[in-house]
């Protein structure tokens, strides 16, 4: 799963047993990727 670091803006991939914590800065407060894909719900 994919997450970029508040900090340093990179692009972090974390694995089972890694830390939250950005491998390049340190820093701790990584945001979850969004997806771009557009849903549509129906509605009845």
């Amino acid at each position: 799963m994919m997450y970029k670091c508040s900090r340093c803006k990179r692009d972090v991939s974390l694995d089972e047993y890694g830390g939250v914590r950005c491998p390049y800065c340190g820093h701790r407060v990584l945001l979850k990727e969004r997806s771009r894909d557009i849903k549509t719900i129906e509605v009845e």
